[in-house]
């Protein structure tokens, strides 16, 4: 028995051993595979894994926007699910638009139907009460003003009027720039910002094109230049060309983007974001009015100031003004002879236009009747908006010919009759052609969204919850204000910015107890002043692409007219403004007042 145990425990012994040395032995032997085969493992899991980069990185590039589209409605859904109000559910329908726009993963226009489709399908305003936001008579009435503005480029009565303005101011380097800028200032107050532009800048590349020809100035610097290397590839990368513009090239080109800007200030009909006030304070409070006269009335006056100082900033900037000893002041002082090219040059450009026509004497006399007729609405207090006025001169551009060649029929002389039907003033191929009709689906965006806050709730809560900046002092809420929406529109639209903010900017004036106007009117102000950058402003890319300037030059230019026009406007609705609207001194009483349309939208069957 006690052999047999022990003989049990020597084979156990000998078995253990016998397991030992095989797993030794495979350890000895799989040592060396292991040391050969980790590095190959581990290369080859790096390669997949850099290859798997490189596929996400180009399925991204390639495909962002539809990611874009799938995963944000998506990822939105917790605002309504949480909280399923009508309030949350504008809340979603405003996010998912403000993102697509600024992301423009669906373009701008068709991010603007968008409520069409959501706020029926949300419960929030029917069909029809969305579509109508989409042709209001802002809406109307901007349109007509493009059409008006287009007919005026297309009969060149705009390059008439800024050219003869410029040979009459000067044309030493200094009065041509501010001449330039003037009148940029001025075509901007009536025609959209990026027609505005458009407009200028044959007129600017042709009188720097004039001067360099004659030895003047030069558009851009000797690509010798040991900088412009560096420039050169930095816009190679780009895709841009090479050339480096001259300090004047980027003087005129900038001066005549930012005052562009300024410009649209000068009248409702100069900007998107006036016309999107008008719309969202008129139908906020019902029986309020902004008359174009009177925002003239406070804007001119800033507009001219800002305008001054922008033009003082970029000659001081770029052509050494106050600095008369510096490079830049004596390399572009013109002399005598200088300002005999550039006066040389104006007037070809003044002679290629030929004679005045009579399709320019026309169009003219119907603009003056059209500002005749608005001033006449304003102070006789007729009740009529500004719509049909706009709409009875665009239908007069299409009913009257071009020329007048039809009164040969009063003179009874056959032999002196027309053998052909002149054209209208206008005709609708080329407005079909010209018309940005973006604009109308990106207004008409913003207005749906303003009625279907009002209707929904969502801008009073907003506003309830933004009543804490109540305890700062007014100035300095109003100052914040003004930083921030100026800052967002270097990077969003102007108009999408103006149309999310107003009606929550209307609650919050309501809950601290100020007027309105008093919050809503510098901020769409400051909405237009974007002098930074390229993606907000279109006139800003013009210029860029024009005269190849690069961004980082635009955003250091532009820190001057970013400062003067905050303080401006900061400081002058409150002064200026009390003398122009006395009413804001004081809260009224109709904005306590909630009209039955702001709740009795919310219950009803929806189209």
């Amino acid at each position: 028995m006690e052999e047999e145990s022990m003989s049990r425990g020597a084979t156990s012994i000998c078995g253990f051993l016998r397991i030992f040395w095989i797993f030794h032995s495979w350890e000895l032997l799989c040592i060396p595979c292991i040391l050969d085969w980790c590095p190959k493992l581990f290369l080859g899991f790096i390669d997949h894994i850099t290859s798997f980069w490189h596929w996400l990185k180009r399925f991204l590039a390639l495909y962002w926007k539809s990611l874009t589209v799938l995963i944000v409605p998506i990822a939105l859904l917790p605002i309504i699910l949480m909280d399923d109000k009508p309030e949350n559910r504008c809340l979603y329908v405003l996010l998912l638009v403000g993102i697509f726009w600024s992301t423009v993963a669906l373009p701008i226009p068709v991010t603007s139907m968008l409520p069409v489709i959501l706020f029926p399908t949300l419960g929030i305003l029917s069909t029809n009460e969305t579509c109508e936001a989409y042709m209001s008579e802002e809406n109307m009435s901007f349109i007509s003003e493009l059409i008006i503005a287009l007919t005026v480029q297309h009969c060149n009565l705009h390059k008439r009027v800024a050219l003869k303005i410029i040979s009459v101011i000067g044309c030493s380097q200094r009065k041509l720039n501010f001449g330039l800028i003037s009148v940029t200032m001025f075509i901007s107050m009536w025609i959209p910002n990026s027609v505005a532009m458009t407009t200028m800048v044959p007129i600017i590349k042709a009188v720097l094109e004039g001067l360099e020809n004659e030895g003047v100035c030069k558009l851009y610097i000797d690509n010798n230049d040991p900088e412009n290397h560096e420039r050169s590839s930095s816009w190679h990368h780009l895709g841009h060309s090479a050339k480096k513009p001259s300090k004047i090239t980027m003087c005129y080109f900038m001066g005549a983007a930012f005052v562009t800007s300024i410009g649209s200030c000068g009248s409702l009909l100069g900007s998107g974001t006036n016309f999107a006030l008008k719309y969202i304070y008129e139908n906020k409070f019902t029986g309020q009015k902004i008359d174009n006269l009177q925002w003239m009335c406070f804007n001119v006056p800033l507009m001219l100031i800002n305008t001054g100082a922008t033009w003082l900033y970029l000659q001081w900037y770029f052509m050494g003004l106050f600095r008369v000893t510096s490079d830049e002041a004596i390399q572009y002082n013109l002399g005598n002879e200088g300002k005999k090219i550039v006066k040389k040059v104006i007037a070809k450009r003044y002679n290629e236009l030929g004679p005045i026509s009579q399709c320019e004497i026309q169009v003219a006399l119907l603009l003056v009747v059209g500002i005749i007729l608005y001033i006449l609405n304003s102070a006789l207090n007729s009740g009529f908006k500004e719509a049909p006025f706009s709409l009875l001169i665009v239908v007069a551009l299409f009913a009257l010919p071009a020329n007048w060649n039809w009164l040969k029929f009063l003179t009874g002389k056959s032999s002196e009759f027309p053998r052909t039907r002149a054209q209208s003033l206008i005709t609708w191929r080329y407005i079909n052609r010209k018309l940005p009709w973006s604009l109308f689906f990106l207004l008409g965006c913003g207005f749906a969204l303003a009625r279907g806050s009002k209707a929904s709730g969502m801008s009073k809560m907003l506003g309830s919850k933004l009543s804490s900046l109540g305890g700062l002092p007014f100035l300095v809420l109003l100052f914040l204000i003004c930083l921030f929406t100026q800052i967002i529109t270097e990077f969003i639209s102007s108009i999408a910015i103006v149309n999310v903010i107003l009606p929550i900017l209307a609650e919050l004036a309501i809950s601290i107890k100020v007027h309105p106007l008093f919050l809503m009117y510098p901020s769409t102000i400051s909405c237009s002043m974007g002098f930074h950058t390229i993606f907000g402003t279109p006139h800003n890319l013009i210029a860029a692409e024009v005269a190849n300037i690069r961004t980082k030059d635009i955003a250091i230019a532009g820190l001057g007219p970013s400062i003067f026009s905050l303080l401006t406007i900061w400081a002058a609705f409150p002064t200026w403004g009390r003398v122009i609207y006395p009413e804001i001194g004081t809260f009224p009483s109709w904005a306590n007042v909630t009209t039955s349309n702001d709740n009795n939208l919310i219950n009803q069957p929806w189209l």
